[in-house]
């Protein structure tokens, strides 16, 4: 790999970490606290575990900085969600006892300085 895409990839990251962070802020200054961010396991990762009254929240934030790209949330298909539901069932594994659950999705599109934020609770269902 060639030096400018293990910078682009890094600076990717940092963005991608930035904007994780500005999105947890928002969420908390909603009322819902922190609980894990990043929280990997084989097979899937959980951007931001989230307590909303006696709900864990599961939340996944999609950036799509170039509209041509489609949306954040047009880029949460199948297979993301199926990743996603099996993240959250080993996260749940871990826990004593199994709290009422939803997965939310925080879209942030347009180009830095200028992007869109859309909450969207409830995004999808297990079923999905």
């Amino acid at each position: 790999m060639g030096t400018d895409k293990v910078v682009q990839g890094r600076l990717a990251q940092l963005l991608g970490q930035h904007t994780e962070r500005r999105v947890e802020r928002l969420l908390c200054r909603a009322g819902l606290r922190c609980v894990a961010r990043n929280w990997r396991c084989k097979g899937g990762e959980l951007d931001l575990v989230m307590q909303d009254g006696d709900t864990l929240v599961f939340v996944e934030v999609r950036r799509r900085s170039r509209r041509d790209r489609g949306s954040g949330a047009e880029s949460l298909d199948g297979r993301k969600r199926r990743r996603l539901v099996l993240a959250a069932g080993r996260y749940l594994q871990q826990l004593r006892k199994q709290p009422r659950c939803r997965f939310d999705l925080v879209t942030v599109d347009g180009p830095e300085g200028r992007e869109e934020l859309r909450w969207i609770r409830a995004a999808f269902d297990v079923s999905d």
